[in-house]
């Protein structure tokens, strides 16, 4: 990234940001949650372990029991039966019956064992195939099994198997007999049959029970609709960042008209969408963003003849809501010092829905790496409302928590009716203070002040550039 003009770098403080934590609340915004609730103090016992990390001091015993207290609450808030927390429950399911536990295990197999004895299957007694046995019980037998397969009966399938088997005339065929062992053999029809008889299990019958309560299963098509719909939803927000964004290349072309200084007549600014990092670069992506939603580029070189040569200027982010720049800016972060890693004297082809582009080097390596350094040449762009209260510990952190070993297995003594001690919960307190693991939700209210900072309206960016 070259030096922002000033009429960019203008804008972009000017930029009204309704986001920003230290906005006022907007009229009908979501009210904090009761300050008493195991969740909000939870969170009160947590901040003070980022100011011990800043002035090298431990929280006091006061603190811990509070964490501990609060935490034993909120896991006796998410037992309830009837108002609990269906995930949870599910986990400590898992946790428990090293039944649910196989279940689980043989369910992430699932799709990959079906597809692998249907595929076997089609190969001898697929409908559309010539018959391989004449007419008669073995011919029916075949196409029954062939149903059986692609239906998932898997324990019919296995006798109707056994007793082709059984057929004189299915040895005079040494592929299909051949393929018939192979079926009856392979692991993966044994863990589907295991499956199948583990289905019926009280304890996994009650997990299922509990999983009903958490929403549509990936892959359904519930979940496909949902999906479908957040994706419309983040490509709308898209299409409102790249039209501001647009907006702002074609007024600075107007007021710095000296930056085009290329001797062709086209601007010296331009917007891409969909940029993927280079290939020379993704290669060491680890969990780094690979891929910008839209970018501001000036043109670098002033050669007509010359391939156009491109330096980011900004780079923007689309998101449907404060807490996904949240969940993202990590990630952001890690996109950006994965472009810092390019060569300063190297140019870099970049796919983009507008086209390959070529982008210097040098730009990419001299986008900012500091936090305070971000707004000069990144933004996210919102059109959510402008609600200035979220939760001090997200789902994701809140969860985490409930999840960790000592949660688990004092969860697990209530649940079983024993006596249980909230003590059991202290290791946590101690791990959370240690273990690198946790870092993430101990910034989070960080985090998210750093992703505020950064949001923008669409309609926010458009004023300044009229203004």
């Amino acid at each position: 990234m070259t030096q922002p003009s000033a009429t960019l770098a203008a804008i972009l403080r000017a930029i009204p940001r309704r986001y920003r934590s230290t906005a006022r609340p907007a009229p009908g915004a979501v009210a904090q949650p009761d300050p008493d609730s195991p969740i909000a103090r939870l969170a009160r016992a947590i901040e003070p372990l980022q100011a011990a990390d800043a002035s090298a001091q431990a929280p006091d015993g006061a603190v811990r029991h509070a964490f501990i207290d609060a935490l034993a609450a909120l896991i006796d808030e998410a037992l309830r039966p009837d108002a609990g927390d269906p995930v949870f429950q599910g986990a400590l399911q898992e946790y428990r019956h090293p039944v649910v536990r196989e279940y689980l295990e043989l369910r992430r197999q699932e799709t990959a064992d079906q597809r692998q004895l249907r595929t076997a299957i089609n190969t001898v007694a697929h409908p559309a195939k010539p018959p391989r046995l004449a007419p008669g019980a073995g011919r029916e037998s075949l196409a029954r099994l062939h149903a059986e397969v692609s239906s998932g009966s898997w324990q019919q399938a296995a006798q109707t198997a056994q007793a082709l088997l059984n057929l004189p005339q299915v040895h005079t065929d040494a592929d299909l007999a051949s393929a018939l062992r192979a079926l009856l053999d392979a692991p993966a029809l044994a863990r589907l049959q295991r499956l199948d008889a583990l289905a019926s299990d009280p304890r996994v019958r009650q997990y299922e029970a509990i999983r009903e309560k958490q929403g549509p299963r990936s892959g359904s098509e519930e979940a496909n609709a949902q999906g479908l719909l957040a994706r419309q939803r983040g490509v709308a927000v898209e299409i409102l960042a790249a039209r501001a964004l647009e907006a702002l290349a074609r007024h600075l072309d107007q007021a710095s008209p000296s930056e085009s200084r290329h001797g062709d007549a086209s601007p010296g600014y331009r917007v891409v969408t969909s940029l993927r990092v280079p290939s020379a670069l993704a290669a060491n992506a680890d969990r780094a963003k690979t891929e910008w939603d839209a970018v501001l580029l000036r043109r670098a070189n002033d050669n007509a003849s010359e391939t156009p040569l491109w330096d980011v200027c900004l780079l923007i982010e689309a998101k449907a809501s404060v807490d996904a720049a949240t969940t993202d800016l990590p990630r952001l972060l890690r996109g950006l010092r994965l472009l810092a890693q390019a060569e300063p004297d190297a140019s870099y082809s970049c796919a983009t829905q507008q086209g390959q582009v070529r982008l210097r080097g040098a730009s990419l390596r001299a986008l900012p790496q500091e936090m305070e350094n971000l707004a000069d040449a990144v933004l996210y762009c919102c059109d959510a409302p402008d609600e200035t209260w979220t939760p001090a510990l997200n789902a994701a952190s809140r969860m985490q928590l409930l999840s960790a070993p000592p949660s688990l297995a004092y969860a697990a003594l209530l649940a079983a009716g024993e006596p249980a001690d909230a003590r059991m919960l202290e290791p946590l307190w101690q791990d959370l203070r240690q273990n690198p693991r946790w870092q993430a939700m101990l910034n989070l209210g960080a985090t998210r002040r750093l992703a505020r900072e950064l949001m923008v309206h669409p309609d926010d960016l458009l004023a300044s550039i009229n203004a």
